[in-house]
């Protein structure tokens, strides 16, 4: 079983009218869930659901396939089909817990059930019905992996089985939806920044000079898992020192020193759904005036930003506006000139030196979520906001991130719970609480 509640299935109710609603007259629509990964050996990675399908669903389990077709003419049992793996009492010994028909019902919504063994016929007669096929596959424009995910696998079968049939993109429809969070997503997504605040103030109060930087990341976890969570939305980020300065750095084997400060980029996922914080902090609980220095102007870069996350705007304008806040407060801070600026290349300004990475990115059931980049902001959507600024010749590296809802009256902050003010900040560290 899940470590989260069980979830209202009006969210995946909602979910797949949403998408019904957009796909084309008399057609149909498969998705299938995640692969089971091997680690090594026999060895599976922990499972992790297709995000599609989970949004879809509900249905965290491998071997799950769903098939929409509204327009079915057989009858309304056959416009929403789930298949699922069926169990036994060897899979219950060796492996736990796997769906009944019912239970799959139940968490998804969906009224039709079938084993996966009565899916070739069965989806057979649905294809041949119908005028055209929505297939699925991750379009990510961040995603580079040269593994085939199982919808591309399976998808490529019904494409040769069937080379008279037409096959429509899902992925243009999902990224539409899934941009538009509804109050139940929101919901989900505020419980996994809640547990992340506990994780951070867990860090704020047990951290100290000569800790490993896996013992932060230990902190986290702990919190996390005991809180529900699945784990970490991604792999977290516990930079101390010069580290701070590696936008990427997973290492996490060093030892923290007093003096440094310690960037740590991470965030709980629940229910599938991603939190995606980054907090710096000084290992000894106190800033040194510079280090203060630079975090402030991180800081109103990002409150800067947050006013610029409004309906309307979109992430191309966005991101050169807060390049030009960050233009004036490295100007500030003395790492650049106003002659660089001057003499800038406009395809790589002279900010970049110091804020080499984007603002924000949308977040929701993937980190980095699925979405059109050149669109309009709208209410409903949650973007991060992560300005940072890295001065390797210092051994500074700063970066502030929350979690941010838009809506017709600015943003709400999913992480305003968060310490983020220097003050705020050395006040717990030097509790003794």
């Amino acid at each position: 079983m899940r470590k989260y509640s069980q979830i209202s299935p009006r969210l995946f109710e909602l979910n797949r009218k949403r998408f019904t609603q957009m796909m084309e007259p008399n057609s149909i629509a498969i998705f299938y869930s995640a692969d089971q990964l091997t680690r090594n050996g026999d060895c599976f990675f922990p499972f992790r659901q297709n995000s599609d399908l989970f949004y879809l669903t509900g249905l965290d389990q491998e071997e799950v396939v769903l098939v929409l077709y509204p327009d079915c003419p057989k009858g309304n049992s056959f416009k929403e089909i789930v298949f699922t793996r069926q169990t036994n009492e060897h899979i219950k010994i060796w492996e736990g817990y796997k769906y009944t028909k019912e239970d799959a019902s139940q968490t998804s919504g969906v009224a039709t059930v079938y084993w996966s063994s009565d899916m070739a016929s069965i989806l057979n007669e649905l294809i041949l019905l119908s005028d055209a096929v929505y297939v699925n596959a991750n379009e990510n424009d961040r995603a580079s992996g040269e593994v085939p995910v199982r919808d591309e696998r399976l998808s490529k079968i019904l494409m040769d089985k069937y080379p008279a049939q037409r096959f429509i993109r899902s992925a243009p429809l999902m990224k539409k939806l899934r941009m538009i969070k509804s109050e139940l997503e929101i919901d989900l997504m505020q419980k996994a920044c809640d547990i992340t605040n506990l994780a951070y103030r867990r860090v704020l109060q047990q951290i100290k000079p000569g800790m490993m930087e896996f013992e932060v990341e230990a902190e986290i976890i702990y919190e996390f898992i005991r809180n529900g969570a699945n784990g970490h939305a991604y792999s977290p980020i516990i930079a101390s020192g010069a580290n701070a300065c590696v936008l990427h750095y997973n290492d996490n084997n060093q030892q923290i020193q007093s003096g440094d400060l310690i960037l740590m980029d991470f965030g709980a996922e629940y229910a599938n759904y991603a939190a995606d914080t980054t907090r710096t902090i000084p290992v000894n609980g106190k800033f040194t005036e510079r280090q203060k220095q630079v975090y402030n102007a991180v800081l109103r870069v990002k409150r800067a930003a947050e006013q610029m996350l409004v309906p309307g705007n979109n992430l191309i304008n966005y991101h050169k506006e807060v390049g030009k806040v960050m233009e004036s407060e490295l100007i500030g801070l003395g790492l650049i000139q106003k002659s660089d600026v001057e003499t800038q290349n406009p395809d790589w300004p002279a900010y970049k030196k110091y804020f080499m990475h984007g603002t924000s990115h949308h977040l929701g059931l993937d980190v980095h979520d699925l979405c059109e980049r050149y669109v309009n902001f709208e209410k409903g959507m949650v973007f991060t906001c992560e300005p940072g600024i890295y001065i390797p010749e210092e051994g500074i590296g700063i970066r502030i991130e929350d979690d941010l809802l838009i809506t017709e009256n600015g943003v709400v902050n999913l992480m305003a719970h968060l310490p983020i003010e220097v003050e705020e900040i050395e006040t717990i560290m030097n509790s003794g609480n």
